[in-house]
């Protein structure tokens, strides 16, 4: 299997609008951040999580020129604003399945109408076969790739993580029930939310997020969704031997 960070920035992405701090006036490659989506590929078969704001760039940086299927984390601006932009692996391959959970299929819904409730003739509309995805109920894509959503909690919002086979990718995150902690275990790599080093109402910090990989012992873990209070090399540092800070075009492979 081989992981693909497309993006690995918060919301506002780093550099951050008109801000002069130590990180987002860094030359360091690894401190410039997209909003956070990656590509997952195995067995032939290619699947994008997210469809972040910074999607068109981030496709033709990567060069992806199909994709399988789209699964959406929850509707957030920085996840999901890039949807309109699979337009162009449609008009070459046609129709892809997009699987979200109901409350993100109902915001998304209500954000692109024009998708789902088109007013005129003609094209250029993104062409989705929806998927409802359900907690612990697993998925295959193609033979080889068993994808399990897996319930996390962003305040109070519920956001799917995914586990893909023995990878597990669960941004956007406070709180993991206990049942998704079991889903979570005996993982090759974790990729998993950080947004800064001081505590966040809605988001793990550093601490909170090393305490969850000390319990869920993934061979390997990343951390993502980084703002600008993380300077890639300084911070690094903070760091176990088997934990890293994700970076964009950062490649993982099992």
């Amino acid at each position: 299997m081989r992981l693909t960070f497309l993006g690995t920035g918060t919301s506002t992405g780093v550099p951050s609008i008109g801000c002069d701090c130590k990180t987002c006036l860094s030359n360091d490659p690894r401190d410039k951040r997209l909003r956070v989506s990656v590509l997952i590929e195995h067995a032939g078969k290619s699947i994008l999580v997210d469809t972040s704001i910074d999607f068109r760039q981030q496709a033709l940086t990567a060069g992806i020129k199909y994709l399988d299927a789209v699964l959406i984390t929850h509707c957030h601006v920085d996840h999901v604003f890039g949807l309109d932009d699979i337009r162009p692996l449609n008009f070459r391959h046609g129709a892809m399945g997009v699987y979200a959970n109901e409350p993100a299929w109902k915001d998304l819904k209500r954000i692109f109408q024009y998708i789902f409730q088109p007013t005129h003739f003609g094209g250029g509309l993104p062409q989705l076969i929806p998927h409802t995805v359900i907690h612990e109920a697993p998925f295959m894509i193609g033979e080889e790739l068993e994808i399990l959503p897996l319930e996390v909690i962003h305040g109070k919002l519920p956001v799917i993580a995914y586990r893909f086979n023995d990878f597990a990718y669960a941004t956007d995150l406070k709180t993991i029930p206990v049942e998704s902690l079991e889903g979570l275990r005996d993982l090759d790599v974790l990729v998993l939310d950080c947004v800064r080093l001081k505590p966040h109402s809605t988001h793990l910090n550093l601490e909170e997020a090393l305490e969850y990989i000390e319990i869920l012992r993934p061979k390997r873990a990343y951390l993502t969704h980084l703002n600008h209070d993380i300077l890639h090399e300084r911070d690094s540092k903070l760091l176990p031997d088997n934990v890293e800070f994700g970076y964009d075009g950062l490649v993982v492979e099992s």
